[in-house]
């Protein structure tokens, strides 16, 4: 029996432990649906036609591009991104209603979400419905999507809380209907990277359908939760920019990538230098200012301010950086601040055209010390080069 069910699998802590991401694996990026659904976020149709293109550039499998079925500028926008004739695959989010998916058909996209709730706290009380209604909804959509020669992922919403023999089930009526693959949805973060792995290992083991990772991140785990089925054995991964999405948000492309690539040594290929610029563009977008300290992409991430720390990465960078800040986009900095040392003012100084000798530098760092305690802050660079300008003008005597 699968763990999922039965709870009772013996070893499965330790194969865990020595699971591997093995290729392929498919990023579907769904910033311009679930990103923009990111309460107070919307994005001018520019904007959506602009981050499309920079999601393909990046090289992404698939983009999700939003729902058809609102009409409007909505609908006008996905077929703008669809003509633009982009490498990736462009699919669109639909309820299981064959009127949704004839707007996803008018619009051209080659790629349809259907998606339905599988559990039954939702199943009673958002859909006022039974399973058996849930079943044959699943059926009538892919079996329509499918004869007009659409791709299909059926999405499990809220798969995380459903009856496990329930899933099962509602996995075996997507394939049997044609679904090329399944989306399992941990709608409200409730899942933790073990329990998610013993989830996706005991569903595949039940339904040999291609699964794909959406998750989302009210316990701040919604990477490690997507790693974690990429591990168990699923396939695609659903991800937004910066992580945007409802409440605490989805799994961040960029440090999905950038974990698959460093802590689990799976290089995808994508083209990682402009994910700097993507996670610009989408933080200005939606009026979410990227924090200094967002991972992978942050501006402090490759800066630094301490004596040990930089005069580490100055003799190797590999001490403190697991990548190069340009594989990203970003580039190193150094700060002059309280725990600054002499490699951090030499650097500071060099980037302004100045060579300071040994002597010179000893003495500035305490000036530079005193002068950051007094003002509770790093100091700019014009105020480095002050200092170091007196010390100069002083013969060295300050």
């Amino acid at each position: 029996m699968m763990r999922t069910l039965s709870f009772e699998v013996e070893g499965l802590e330790e194969e865990f432990l020595a699971a591997t991401v093995t290729p392929p694996v498919y990023i579907d990026d769904t910033t311009l649906r679930d990103g923009e659904q990111t309460a107070g976020v919307v994005f001018a149709n520019e904007e959506k036609i602009q981050i499309a293109r920079m999601l393909d550039r990046l090289g992404v499998h698939q983009i999700e591009v939003g729902i058809p079925a609102m009409g409007g500028d909505e609908k006008e926008t996905i077929k703008a991104i669809v003509d633009l004739g982009l490498s990736a695959s462009i699919l669109a989010w639909n309820r299981a209603v064959i009127d949704d998916i004839k707007h996803s058909l008018d619009c051209g996209v080659d790629a349809v979400a259907i998606s339905i709730s599988a559990s039954d706290i939702h199943i009673t009380h958002k859909l006022k419905r039974d399973r058996g209604w849930v079943l044959d909804s699943i059926k009538r959509a892919v079996e329509f999507a499918k004869a007009h020669g659409l791709y299909v992922s059926v999405n499990a919403e809220d798969a995380s809380r459903a009856d496990p023999e329930f899933l099962v089930e509602f996995a075996r009526t997507a394939k049997e209907a044609g679904a090329d693959r399944l989306r399992y949805c941990d709608t409200v973060g409730v899942l933790d990277p073990f329990e998610t792995y013993f989830r996706i290992k005991a569903l595949r083991g039940e339904v040999d359908i291609p699964i794909e990772m959406h998750t989302h991140n009210d316990f701040g785990m919604a990477v490690a939760n997507a790693l974690a089925g990429l591990k168990a054995g699923a396939a695609y991964v659903n991800t937004t920019v910066n992580g945007l999405g409802e409440r605490a948000g989805n799994a961040s492309l960029e440090e999905l990538i950038m974990g698959l690539k460093y802590c689990e040594g799976l290089d995808l290929g994508l083209h990682t230098a402009v994910l700097r610029e993507l996670c610009a563009y989408v933080a200005l977008a939606a009026g979410r200012p990227l924090p200094p300290t967002k991972p992978v992409v942050g501006d402090s991430l490759f800066v630094y301010e301490s004596e040990g720390r930089a005069s580490g990465v100055v003799r190797d960078p590999s001490t403190y950086e697991l990548f190069l800040p340009s594989e990203v986009g970003l580039f190193r900095r150094f700060n002059v601040g309280k725990y600054s040392g002499p490699s951090v003012v030499y650097q500071k100084l060099r980037e302004h055209g100045y060579h300071p000798t040994r002597e010179e530098v000893a003495r500035l760092v305490p000036v530079l010390r005193a002068r950051t305690i007094a003002l509770k802050r790093s100091l700019f660079d014009w105020e480095v080069v002050e200092e170091y300008l007196a010390l100069r003008a002083a013969g060295g005597r300050r």
